[in-house]
């Protein structure tokens, strides 16, 4: 009791500053927003196109897309970051800061959703295959018109999931200058000298758009279901 009672609740948040702050940080909010869209669209092709090589029987595709999983998920992601914006111009090439986060971000789903998309469409019975098969489809007609759709209904959680992730991993762009959500919150901080306020505005901020996805997320679970066998 006496560690709350010493505790000085007024300067735990500003009430008033987190009304001044609120523009600036939607401002951020909509940047974090379209950039996790982007990312995670990028991402999803790249993802499978990578599931696809990481499949093929061809060493010349299924090797390299193993190595590319492994570096990525290997390592943290701020790292690849930093290396896209402060290494690359070592060697000649400068990428702006939301050019590198957007890569950095999108190489980071690309790799994490192959696995996701890749165990979903060995999900599929054998039976889908040799019955499209036996409708003359060709590879590429039972992956689109067959395969692909029922394995997103099994890939939906884990990549609902996977862009959840990426909706606060937007945050670490932040380090590169990124003028995204945290970004903003740095910067009214500094100026303010009240970082709590603005921190606890913008996990406030993140958790209404993840409970918002989440509640998209089931919406789209129970549409789907409706297919299962």
């Amino acid at each position: 009791m006496e560690i709350l009672r010493a505790i000085r609740w007024e300067s735990l948040f500003d009430a008033e500053l987190a009304i001044k702050a609120a523009p600036q940080l939607l401002i951020g909010l909509m940047d974090t927003i379209w950039i996790s869209l982007l990312t995670m669209a990028i991402g999803l092709v790249l993802g499978l196109l990578t599931a696809m090589a990481r499949m093929s029987s061809n060493p010349l595709f299924r090797y390299p897309a193993r190595a590319y999983i492994s570096l990525i998920r290997g390592t943290p992601l701020l790292v690849q970051i930093f290396i896209l914006y402060f290494g690359l111009p070592v060697i000649g090439i400068t990428l702006t800061p939301l050019l590198a986060g957007i890569i950095g971000l999108s190489l980071n789903v690309g790799a994490y959703s192959s696995e996701t998309i890749r165990g979903s469409i060995l999900s599929i019975p054998k039976g889908q295959w040799e019955a499209a098969a036996s409708l003359n489809m060709t590879y590429w007609q039972t992956m689109r018109r067959v395969i692909i759709p029922q394995a997103t209904r099994v890939a939906l959680p884990s990549l609902a999931n996977t862009f959840m992730s990426l909706v606060k991993d937007t945050s670490l762009l932040a380090m590169i200058t990124v003028q995204e959500m945290f970004y903003q919150a740095k910067v009214i901080g500094a100026r303010e000298w009240d970082y709590m306020t603005v921190f606890i505005m913008i996990a406030l901020f993140y958790w209404v758009v993840c409970t918002l996805l989440s509640f998209a997320q089931d919406k789209l679970e129970e549409r789907y279901g409706r297919y299962a066998s």
